[in-house]
């Protein structure tokens, strides 16, 4: 630690302390995000970072909060650099915590290059357009809300609903259909309770691509300052391994509600102007500036595809954290309490779910040559056997006509086969599209109207 600060940059003359934050009387060569080391009478040293900077007073957010700390006992030290990190291929198989430190009992990382947490973004014209296939082994994401390799796209969860669940199968299961490509998967958990910390070392441990995985752990009793580093520091080890080590990085960021309220407690500290229900005006921008670390990039063959996982309150989607992510990122992935409540996992909605780029990632080459048409008729018969059963709750069932009784009938065998699947299921591609087709026999042949005659002379066999 000591080979980074400057002992000729210490200081004492402390004005204020509130909460994490300690106010020093100075801005003179200070920089915005600057590290900071704060040492107190006893020796014992806490990090910070430089928040914000006036003409008179330099605000710092000391991380594990100023319990025990005096204005009139402690040291300040600038580093003179921002947070950086230590990245290396080591990451891979570890534990490590929000801060980047190993929890796993193995040895620290030796670091083959040091980072800025912050990244450094992408020219737009340097980037490559997402088009490659990942499958998930999810049935209701592979077929019908196809994932990208580049791509970010959201899932927007609820309190209760298994997203935890979710994120744990994706780290085991994500695949490349291409199996000579390096992938790695990274999870960040930020705000974490320590039972859903502990399942994800579980999961972690039993995974059989255990080696080809990073976790980044942040507990909900550990500072809210922590959770603002732990997104950062997985996306700095991703972009070293997908633009320097030529490797396809899947990061899932879980949960970025916890992420955002730990955002709004630092505003508040910082005494700042709020904005729509207390978050701070700049959190469209902060979101921005972790979704956007995503992508391919000309002339390199590794990427970046993102899923951050968000629980929506109240279940609305109108609120500001999901309202904002479905701004920036390109497509959402909706859980449902209706599902749930029915005993189906993963309780996936299709109709409310969008992946916009998985028109580029599917078809002839890439899935399979009947994909496009057979998502888009699933879609369509669903949508039906949903109005099917919002008309049989006014006038029942055995009133329905012939065909909406089929529409009826698709729902529930769609809901029970291809959407229902087991947590330890995992389903190829081939797997997933030869379900749907399963699932539309009950419909009659003349209903299908988005596949081709060849398609259906091809797949749709009667019994």
């Amino acid at each position: 630690m000591s080979n980074d600060f400057y002992p000729q940059k210490e200081l004492r003359s402390i004005y204020s302390i509130s909460g994490p934050i300690i106010v020093i009387e100075t801005s003179k060569g200070v920089s915005l995000g600057e590290k900071v080391l704060v040492e107190d009478a006893w020796g014992n040293t806490r990090i910070g970072s430089v928040l914000r900077i006036t003409q008179d007073f330099t605000f710092v957010q000391v991380f594990g909060g100023t319990f025990q700390i005096s204005s009139q006992n402690i040291k300040i030290k600038f580093s003179g650099k921002p947070f950086l990190m230590s990245v290396s291929t080591q990451y891979l198989g570890r534990i490590f915590d929000g801060k980047g430190n190993p929890i796993d009992g193995g040895p620290p990382v030796i670091s083959e290059e040091k980072r800025n947490i912050n990244g450094l973004p992408l020219n737009p014209y340097s980037r490559a357009y997402p088009q490659e296939f990942i499958q998930t082994g999810i049935s209701a994401i592979d077929g019908m809300n196809s994932l990208v390799r580049g791509q970010k796209i959201a899932i927007f969860s609820g309190a209760g609903l298994p997203h935890n669940l979710i994120a744990a199968q994706i780290l085991r299961q994500a695949t490349l259909l291409e199996k000579e490509e390096k992938f790695v998967v990274i999870l960040a958990g930020m705000g974490l309770k320590k039972d859903d910390a502990q399942f994800f070392i579980e999961e972690f441990k039993r995974s059989g691509s255990a080696l080809r995985s990073v976790l980044f752990l942040n507990l909900a009793d550990q500072p809210p300052e922590e959770r603002i580093l732990t997104p950062r520091f997985a996306l700095t080890l991703a972009e070293y391994l997908a633009f320097e080590k030529e490797m396809h990085v899947l990061v899932i960021l879980v949960d970025m509600t916890n992420y955002c309220e730990a955002l709004r407690e630092i505003s508040s500290f910082r005494e700042e102007i709020p904005s729509r229900k207390g978050y701070p005006g700049y959190m469209y921008t902060d979101l921005a500036s972790i979704y956007e670390r995503t992508g391919r990039v000309k002339n390199k063959n590794g990427s970046i595809t993102q899923i951050p996982i968000l629980s929506m309150p109240n279940m609305d989607i109108t609120h500001p954290i999901p309202d904002l992510t479905g701004y920036i990122t390109e497509g959402q992935i909706v859980l449902s309490l209706e599902l749930h409540q029915k005993g189906i996992y993963p309780p996936i909605d299709v109709l409310p779910s969008l992946s916009r780029l998985m028109k580029d990632g599917i078809g002839k080459g890439k899935t399979r040559e009947d994909h496009p048409h057979l998502s888009s008729q699933l879609y369509y018969a669903y949508s039906q056997a949903k109005q099917a059963r919002s008309l049989a709750s006014i006038i029942g069932e055995e009133e329905l006509s012939p065909q909406d009784k089929n529409f009826f009938r698709f729902g529930e065998i769609f809901e029970n086969e291809f959407i229902k699947q087991g947590f330890d299921e995992n389903r190829s591609i081939e797997q997933t599209l030869n379900i749907g087709w399963k699932t539309l026999r009950v419909l009659p042949k003349n209903t299908l109207h988005r596949l081709t005659e060849e398609e259906i002379q091809k797949y749709y066999q009667e019994e």
